[in-house]
């Protein structure tokens, strides 16, 4: 299925007003300042194509979870200073979303020029998907563009509502990137198809698990979700994560994935979080019963790297331990890095968001992949196989 694109519409919108769902839902410290600005970044190509071409920019996000209503801890008012640092062209914030005020303002608007509106989730019909609140918020462009895939797997008044009121309703060039890349993994890769899922639990990937798995040359599981699997496989887990109410699952799944699905062969295991300086090695059928596994071992990661760095294509979703302490870090960095070699090698490499892209960021090598998801939660249901209720809203390609 395909979606018409900026792309086919920036040309018309001179003078005109393009309403452009984005997705600024970045993380602030204590003091307010935005702490990580790429969520922003990845926003300015769509939003430069609509101000070079004269539309008057008019720009809505959500923030945080405030419930439903005006929060000050949640407003947009920060993200405008770091959006107006790194922008192009000229950037006005108003502190209102969908208001009579708000709606004039937008009409003030210079070709070029735009203007963030206040958080899209201090309304109360937002995340219903209020018909009522999506035709105010039609009101606010000539023209919709939703280049939120952050968002897209959400049902919101700001990312499908107002698309079936205001139209022509496109997809931006971030919402259109994500959709090549991780539509052409699901549907044409190159081959060999290697995915790599991590995580902490079996159950949030179970869906990704049966979609991917008639699709790949191999599946390398990795993160605490292999303890289920090491369950199911009679493997002692010693106080591990493991979810007892899916061993049977897990069973089924080894069963039926004969040697498409691999597990780690070892793992890093220590006796808590809290005892770094205890972590050591072992293998797989030897967890001790007072230990946690807490990272892949080292030769899981000798051999994950080999794999991947062989693949044309590479997805991964789920880091393979707890790399935010080091001492658990060694093989959600070999991924990173196989990944890396892997794209210079010519290979597609795919990060589906979340944990997973933070984890490459904090290698610094998210530069070096084909593509950085920028929807954890929207990449994951993508990947299941869902349809997406923010992109199945928008104009279709007949």
């Amino acid at each position: 299925m395909r979606f018409r694109s900026v792309g086919d519409i920036a040309a018309t919108l001179r003078g005109k007003r393009a309403l452009v769902r984005v997705d600024f839902n970045v993380p602030l410290d204590d003091a307010g300042a935005v702490t990580d600005d790429t969520r922003i970044v990845a926003a300015i190509p769509t939003l430069s194509a609509l101000a070079n071409a004269g539309a008057r920019l008019v720009i809505l996000s959500h923030l945080g979870r405030p419930k439903g209503k005006p929060d000050a801890k949640y407003s947009l008012a920060p993200v405008a200073e770091r959006f107006r640092a790194i922008a192009p062209f000229p950037v006005r914030f108003f502190g209102e979303t969908e208001s009579d005020a708000a709606i004039a303002a937008t009409r003030a608007l210079l070709d070029g020029e735009a203007l963030l509106l206040e958080n899209t989730r201090f309304l109360a019909g937002e995340e219903k998907n209020d018909g009522a609140l999506a035709r105010r918020l039609a009101l606010l462009g000539d023209a919709f563009v939703n280049d939120a895939f952050g968002a897209a797997h959400r049902a919101h008044a700001s990312t499908e509502g107002v698309a079936r009121y205001l139209k022509p309703a496109v997809a931006g060039l971030l919402m259109q990137k994500e959709l090549e890349y991780l539509g052409g993994a699901l549907e044409s890769p190159r081959r060999p198809f290697v995915a790599v899922l991590g995580g902490s639990k079996i159950s949030g990937k179970i869906d990704v698990v049966e979609s991917l798995l008639p699709r790949v040359d191999a599946l390398l599981i990795g993160g605490a979700m292999a303890c289920t699997f090491y369950r199911a496989r009679g493997y002692e887990t010693g106080t591990s994560l493991v979810e007892a109410d899916r061993v049977q699952m897990a069973t089924d799944l080894v069963e039926r994935a004969g040697t498409t699905l691999i597990l780690p062969h070892d793992a890093i295991v220590a006796p808590g979080l809290d005892a770094p300086e205890k972590a050591h090695a072992v293998r797989r059928d030897q967890i001790p019963a007072n230990e946690a596994m807490l990272d892949i071992g080292p030769d899981s990661a000798a051999s994950y790297s080999r794999a991947i760095t062989s693949a044309k294509t590479v997805l991964w979703n789920g880091p393979m331990g707890v790399f935010e302490t080091p001492a658990f870090a060694a093989g959600t960095l070999a991924v990173a890095r196989a990944m890396a070699e892997a794209t210079g090698r010519g290979a597609t490499t795919i990060v589906g968001g979340g944990d997973s892209a933070a984890a490459v960021a904090q290698a610094g090598l998210s530069d070096r992949m084909s593509h950085v998801s920028t929807g954890g939660g929207a990449s994951l249901e993508f990947l299941e196989g869902k349809e997406l209720p923010g992109i199945v809203a928008l104009d279709r390609i007949e």
